[in-house]
Order: C-alpha cells, then structure tokens, then sequence
C-alpha cells in the first residue's frame, strides 16, 4: 500500500491561494483516475479537481470553505500500486499566445510595492509584493499606494475586495483631498448598505464565493464607469428562416445552432469596424483592442459566470456556434480553465432566453460596453411593399440593449455600431 499527496493545484499563472469549496468524496470512498474529487474556487473560475491516481480517500487534510495557498496538502489517496509521493497537481492551461501590437502602447504603471525586491525576501514579503493584475489595474486607477492598503489574503496580500473595501472606507479621497478649509469636518461616506436581520421564518443563504466575487464586480464597475444604455429593435424575419433551413445540418454535426450565434457573429463583425466599442480604459488613456474576444455571460444555480470565444471575429457561423455550446456546457460542469475566462473585450448576456423583454447590463470591467439580447418572438407589425402601400403582417422581432461607458464611448459611436449590428443580422447571408 502508498499514499499519494493530493496538492491545491494553481489553476493560472497569477493565482497564489484557492477556497476548497466542496468534497465531492467522502472519507473511504473509492476514486477511479481523473474522477472529480473537490471543487476549488478562486478569482478567476471554479473547477472540479481530478484524482491524480485510483485509490481510496484516506485523509481530508483541508476542510470545506478554506482557502489556502497552492502547493497545500489538501488529501491523501491510498493506493496500491507505485510507491508513495506526491501527485502533481493539475498544471494551468496554457495562455493563447499574444499577437503583437500594432503599435507601442504606453506601458500600464504599477503599484509601488510592484518594485523589484531587494535583497533577501521572506515568503511573507514576497507573497504581499505579488498581486493580482485586477489588483494592480485597480490600484493604479485610483493612484493608491499598495503598501498602506490593509490585506486579507495570504499574508498580508491585498485582494480586490480588500481595495474595494479601502475606496469605501474613505480613507485613499480623505488621503488624496486638500485639507478642509472651513471649520467643518468632512462628512464621511455612507455605511455599504442597512442592516437588515432575518425575520421568524426566513432561510439564510450565505454567498458562494462566485457570488460575492460577481457584487464587488458590479458595484466596481456601477462606480467606475459612467453608464449609458441604448436600445434598437431588430427583426429576425430572415435569420429565423435561414436557422429553420440550416438547424438540421448543425445538429447532424453536433451543434446547437441558436439566435445567440447568429447575433454573436453580427457582433464580433461589427466590432473590428467600430473599435472604440472594443476598448478598455486605462487611467486617461483608451486601449483599442486589437483583439475581438466575445464574452458569453452563463447563468448557474450558484452564480454568473463570463467564458470567453477568443478571436471571435475569425469565426463563421458554426464555428462561433460550437464555441459557444462548449463554453456553456463546460461552465456548467466546472470544466473551464481559467484562461477561457480571461481577455474578453466585449460581452454578451442573454435574459430573453428566459423570456425578458429587454435589459439594462452592467459593463463587465475592464471593457466599454456590454450587449443584452431580449426575447426574440413573433409580433405584428407593419409591412411596407414595393409600390409603397402598407399592410400588416407577422415578423420574428426582439431588442438589443447596450450599455456602454460614457467616457470612451459617445453615444453616436454605440448608435452606428448597434445600427451595422441591425443591419448585419436583416441582411444575414445564407452561408455565413
């Protein structure tokens, strides 16, 4: 008999600690090779996490709800074949190569204790030093000074909610401000929210770290960019018909083929002719991607989750289609990597699929500008013919809603790209 050391694998190259969040074993239980054994959560996705060899779970060594660093002993697997050691943990998916730019942009600045160590440094040291790129992009934002912001991750290590938590409190305006001329003193910021208590009855869900990870992201972004929505109706008249003669041969080749596709490929087309609803803001600067990387919003019973087709615009109609079906189903089953996540520069969410009418989104940090896809249905509507007379008929109909950031994005820019969206998706080729 040999135990076999089960470690916290690092699931991306900036990632430093991950929260067990669920045993899907139990002490005793029998594991074949690469059956899922815990669930692991961290800033960037959630996954299930394979058993390295076959055995039996013998020690559970990190319980559910910690976070630890990675390389932590988390389990260890009883086997009978091979000697004893440590099993190597899940290695990060590889990271799409980088194009090169098309010119040089000016370089993003850091936070302070960004600077290279000097001489002899602690774990301790090294581990605050090291911060998330969201961390540091956040940090550089707000002109804020990492080494005074107080962390709650490994130790000392600031994370993202520990900056959110420092701009609430007050403290970086009160430190940035001019002292207060008048006798007054400053009147301080709000409490985050009421305190509310559960009443006689009520059920009490804590948040999934997904979920909490999902609200400092939104009340981030509702802080950070001024946003601004626009809303046009499309008609799918002729996309209905060309997916009711094309449906068949997708399924025969295994995939869905859905509106969302349709619109997916008006979009990533549309967004290399206006790239400025492609952009990120970096402190008074606009990036211009030169990538078109299309987030897909996924909704799960545990939160919402962002996979990402990457070079979205390269792709025909199947090939965004089966993109698409993959990540979902994928995310769904915990299957992503974290890199399957990362780089969008524009996102899609789509709440008509439940039947909404149309919504409002908030822009998913860093882009510009996000796009929401209402119920798509029959509606009467008025018809005008070749010889100019009007009558009425049946028409397939839905609206896009985009919510953009006002200081990139003007709102004649966000009307011309949904205008070439409408007019991609009225005129759809046949053999797109």
């Amino acid at each position: 008999m040999a135990r076999i050391d089960v470690l916290m694998p690092q699931m991306g190259e900036s990632i430093a600690e991950g929260t067990l969040s669920k045993w899907l074993k139990k002490l005793g239980d029998r594991v074949k090779r690469d059956e899922p054994i815990f669930e692991i959560s961290t800033d960037k996705v959630d996954a299930e996490i394979p058993a390295p060899v076959a055995g039996v779970l013998a020690e559970i060594l990190v319980q559910e709800g910690q976070t630890v660093p990675v390389q932590t002993l988390v389990a260890r697997l009883e086997t009978e074949a091979g000697a004893a050691g440590t099993a190597p943990a899940p290695a990060a998916a590889p990271l799409a190569p980088a194009k090169p730019a098309a010119a040089p942009m000016a370089p993003t600045p850091i936070a302070k204790a960004e600077a290279a160590p000097v001489g002899d440094e602690t774990m301790e040291e090294r581990l605050r030093r090291k911060s998330t790129p969201v961390v540091r992009k956040m940090v550089a934002e707000h002109g804020l000074d990492l080494t005074v912001i107080p962390g709650s991750g490994l130790a000392g290590r600031v994370t993202k909610t520990d900056v959110l938590t420092y701009l609430e409190s007050g403290v970086a305006a009160a430190a940035a401000a001019p002292a207060p001329t008048s006798a007054h003193p400053p009147i301080r910021p709000s409490a985050p929210g009421p305190v509310v208590e559960p009443w006689e009855g009520d059920k009490v869900e804590p948040w999934s770290r997904i979920r909490k990870l999902t609200a400092d992201h939104m009340i981030m972004s509702r802080r950070v960019s001024p946003h601004v929505s626009s809303l046009i109706e499309i008609d799918y008249t002729r996309v209905s018909q060309i997916r009711a003669r094309r449906k068949a041969e997708f399924t025969e080749r295994g995939v869905n083929l859905t509106f969302l596709a349709f619109i997916a490929k008006a979009v990533a087309e549309s967004l290399r002719k206006h790239p400025v609803v492609n952009s990120a803001v970096m402190g008074e600067a606009t990036i211009l991607r030169r990538e078109v990387n299309l987030g897909i919003a996924v909704a799960l019973d545990w939160g919402l989750i962002v996979p990402v087709v990457r070079h979205a615009d390269e792709l025909n109609l199947f090939g965004l289609a089966r993109a698409i079906g993959d990540l979902a189903e994928r995310a769904r089953t915990k299957k992503l990597s974290p890199d399957e996540v990362q780089k969008g520069t524009f996102t899609i969410t789509n709440p008509g699929g439940f039947g909404t009418i149309v919504g409002l989104p908030i822009i998913n940090q860093p882009q510009s500008a996000i796009l929401a896809v209402g119920a798509i249905e029959k509606q009467p509507s008025i018809i005008t013919q070749p010889d100019g007379t009007d009558t009425i008929g049946i028409r397939t109909k839905g609206i896009l809603a985009m919510s953009f950031d006002h200081r990139v994005v003007d709102g004649a820019n966000a009307d011309r790209f949904l205008a070439d969206v409408k007019k991609s998706l009225h005129e759809f080729p046949d053999n797109a």
